[in-house]
């Protein structure tokens, strides 16, 4: 990936975090890996789990952030927050809820749409 690529990933995900916890929300990992992919934003509040994907554009000449996180991306998501909770989750959580976030950056100014229980 290219440098300024992957600022504008890195910013968007930044934001993301941000708007969470403005929200009330518990960052509790960013980036997780393993090696079956990657999950971007961790978050807890109350008893709530929240696995965020977070799809940063440019423009959306392309479609937008939340149109790229298909079927097979919604799949693995699934597959990967269930083991993040067997690996690295003391206690099952309450519930759990699939966000995306759709993250606009034009001139500078980055717009952020979040779209709670997406899948």
């Amino acid at each position: 990936m290219g440098n300024a690529r992957k600022r504008l990933g890195d910013a968007g995900e930044s934001a993301a975090a941000d708007w969470y916890a403005h929200q009330g929300y518990e960052i509790v990992a960013r980036n997780w890996r393993c090696r079956d992919g990657e999950i971007d934003l961790i978050v807890v509040r109350g008893g709530e789990l929240v696995i965020s994907e977070v799809k940063t554009r440019s423009s959306v000449a392309f479609g937008s952030g939340a149109e790229a996180v298909d079927w097979r991306k919604q799949q693995r998501l699934r597959r990967l927050a269930g083991r993040w909770i067997t690996e690295c989750c003391a206690s099952a959580p309450r519930s759990i809820r699939f966000d995306v976030v759709a993250v606009l950056a034009q001139s500078g100014i980055l717009t952020i749409e979040v779209i709670e229980g997406a899948f």
